[in-house]
């Protein structure tokens, strides 16, 4: 599946930042059972690499499991030797987008502005991470996606909650980037379950007043 096929399964990521490799499993599980279908696993985690090993290992034939915050792309050989398959960065670096799709890695880099996603784009991006969306705004989502190409993905990040998924969406989102309203430290699985289900209950409320499905 690309990209598009995974955020039309479900439009949210969700940014599982600070979990720790005992925790992962159990968190994850409940946002699989939710039907969230993409995970990240930022590298400034704690232990990183190992949640995101064990991640790919129980759910990986189901939920397409990755990594953000890369900042250098010598990192992504460590992602993709943890079974990740999806490479999130906070900047716009064509470099590690490059080493992504050299091992076959989905690669979702970040960009501030039209110099910066069309630089990102011809090194081969498969959907560009507006970031932080919370600063750039919606405007800035419509204004961009006019001038770039027609299929172009682009996926807010930053400061995004349930209430924010419809509006992002109805300016032109495929999906959207989800932090600390799902998931941040110290938050055990029932918590994760209902935040989750109400991220989730957002988007088919937005669904609906779309009429799609």
């Amino acid at each position: 599946m690309d990209i598009a096929t995974w955020l039309l399964r479900c439009p949210i990521i969700a940014i599982l930042r600070g979990i720790k490799p005992e925790e992962a499993e159990s968190v994850c599980a409940t946002l699989e059972k939710a039907g969230i279908a993409i995970v990240e696993v930022p590298l400034n985690s704690p232990d990183a690499l190992s949640s995101i090993f064990t991640l790919s290992q129980v759910f990986g034939s189901r939920m397409l499991i990755g990594a953000g915050t890369l900042t250098d792309p010598k990192q992504v050989a460590e992602v993709a030797a943890a079974g990740g398959r999806l490479i999130v960065t906070p900047h716009a670096d064509t470099e590690i987008v490059r080493a992504a799709k050299s091992v076959g890695l989905f690669a979702v880099p970040g960009f501030f502005n039209p110099t910066e996603a069309f630089a990102l784009l011809r090194a081969g991006a498969d959907a560009l991470k507006l970031f932080p969306s919370e600063v750039a705004g919606i405007p800035m989502l419509r204004a961009i996606k006019a001038v770039l190409p027609r299929n172009t993905i682009v996926i807010p990040v930053g400061g995004i909650g349930a209430k924010e998924i419809a509006p992002w969406m109805t300016a032109g989102a495929l999906g959207v980037g989800v932090g600390s309203s799902i998931y941040k430290p110290g938050d055990d699985a029932p918590v994760v379950e209902s935040k989750a289900s109400a991220l989730i209950d957002a988007v088919g409320a937005y669904y609906s007043s779309a009429g799609t499905s």
